[in-house]
């Protein structure tokens, strides 16, 4: 018969396809990243607005947005896309996939920002690291107990459950 688990197998059943799951990494991460860099701009960069010089101010505020933005996109894309691939092409899920994705992606996105090999090396590690503590410790956001729930249930209490 089958020897897949009901997890694996509604894994497998998934209808995204990798190049969904990518770009929903890295819609994922332009959000976060236009989130992060609002933050960062309100606490940094952006000097005082004065009563008529407000223009620049947010042009700069823009801009910081974008640029986290853009590269929170890039390293979601990129970690996901590379996670995808390697798990197709290994056809197995485990945590060598995302440490191959983080690498790749801390690397890359990272590394270029950084513009030294260094960087790219230290950055690629540190990411490897993270995802594959993240996977190897089971951290998830949900718990598969085999269970399917329903928002309602179609069978009539009886007054003597209540």
């Amino acid at each position: 018969m089958d020897s897949l688990d009901p997890a694996e197998r509604r894994y497998l059943e998934d209808e995204d396809t990798p190049l969904m799951k990518t770009l929903k990494g890295a819609t994922n991460g332009f959000v976060t990243g236009t989130i992060f860099g609002t933050i960062v701009a309100t606490w940094y960069d952006v000097p005082r607005v004065e009563r008529n010089v407000a223009l620049p101010g947010l042009i700069r505020t823009l801009r910081m947005m974008g640029n986290y933005g853009v590269t929170f996109a890039a390293i979601g894309g990129v970690y996901i896309g590379v996670e995808q691939l390697v798990q197709n092409y290994r056809m197995k899920r485990d945590f060598i996939n995302g440490a191959v994705g983080g690498f790749v992606a801390g690397s890359t996105i990272l590394g270029y920002r950084g513009k030294s090999i260094s960087t790219a090396i230290s950055a690629g590690a540190a990411l490897a690291v993270t995802s594959s503590l993240i996977d190897a410790g089971g951290q998830t956001t949900r718990i598969d107990n085999g269970k399917e729930y329903y928002p309602y249930t179609t069978k009539k209490r009886s007054t003597a459950d209540s």
